[in-house]
């Protein structure tokens, strides 16, 4: 591992990974909440989702910044 990914949570992660990862804590109905795009809302898939959030960049920041957010919600119930 480099430094420059030392820190880097996403490091490692791929986008198929960190998509159960939301899925499986907020669920499809919760992720919709969240992010308001049609792969999520109609018809969620994990497929239909990847292809979106790969030739899409501006969702897939947000679902990254998600993630990271969901870590950061883990960690501190975890600390308590």
């Amino acid at each position: 591992m480099t430094d420059t990914q030392k820190n880097n949570p996403l490091h490692g992660v791929t986008l198929e990974r960190l998509l159960n990862e939301l899925v499986a804590f907020y669920g499809w109905q919760g992720l919709g909440n969240r992010i308001d795009i049609r792969c999520f809302n109609q018809d969620p898939s994990i497929a239909s989702s990847l292809k979106f959030l790969r030739r899409t960049p501006w969702a897939r920041e947000r679902v990254e910044r998600l993630y990271l957010d969901m870590l950061e919600q883990a960690a501190r119930a975890g600390k308590r």
